[in-house]
């Protein structure tokens, strides 16, 4: 594969699907082809997958539940979108991807870890991000963020409780720490520019990204 594929990472209200876009717009204008999607969702089929995990009641999936829908839709995106995308030779931004399971499902949702692993080596195999930044802030902060951002019926996870949420913040932290050579731990509870001034940095660092 010879496209780039970053991925934006973080809890509730870090600001990942903004940046994101804000930062495909930067990279457009600068001449990139760039292929903007997320997770879960990003193919047709994936997005019918999306409307089971986000809506309706907490409790409506077990953790185990969560991690299989959300595999079921990333192989349909991975098929459709991502991987023909990289082939093109495309830099690929996905808001959210594998390490979101790990967090929600994993770390916080106290998931059967050897269930996804086992699922990230068969339907991600090699298709892995060179970057992924993390965007990280205090979960009250977050979670009053993502209120403030009016009604919607995408709002399953944040009605998790905080609890949740600070065990999510936790999962991506340590998930930063192992993998250091592919993650930027990025402070979002900042001034907006001076976030994505830090993503650019990051990006810039990706050799043919920028």
């Amino acid at each position: 594969m010879s496209g780039i594929f970053i991925t934006f990472e973080g809890g509730e209200g870090t600001g990942k699907s903004s940046h994101a876009r804000n930062l495909a717009e930067s990279l457009r204008k600068s001449g990139r082809s760039v292929v903007l999607t997320r997770e879960p969702g990003g193919s047709p089929g994936a997005e019918e997958v999306r409307a089971l995990l986000v809506t309706g009641e907490v409790g409506r999936w077990s953790a185990d539940a969560e991690a299989l829908l959300n595999y079921a839709a990333r192989d349909s995106h991975l098929r459709e979108t991502i991987r023909p995308a990289l082939t093109r030779g495309d830099l690929v931004l996905c808001d959210r991807f594998m390490d979101s399971s790990r967090a929600y499902q994993g770390h916080a949702g106290g998931g059967d870890m050897a269930l996804i692993d086992m699922l990230e080596r068969s339907i991600v195999g090699r298709t892995r991000p060179q970057l992924t930044i993390i965007l990280d802030v205090d979960p009250e902060i977050g979670l009053r963020r993502a209120r403030g951002r009016g009604a919607s019926d995408e709002d399953r996870f944040e009605k998790k409780g905080l609890d949740f949420h600070r065990k999510l913040r936790e999962a991506f932290i340590q998930i930063a720490a192992k993998e250091p050579a592919r993650c930027r731990v990025i402070d979002s509870s900042r001034p907006y520019e001076a976030v994505a001034e830090d993503i650019r940095r990051a990006v810039a660092e990706v050799p043919g990204a920028a």
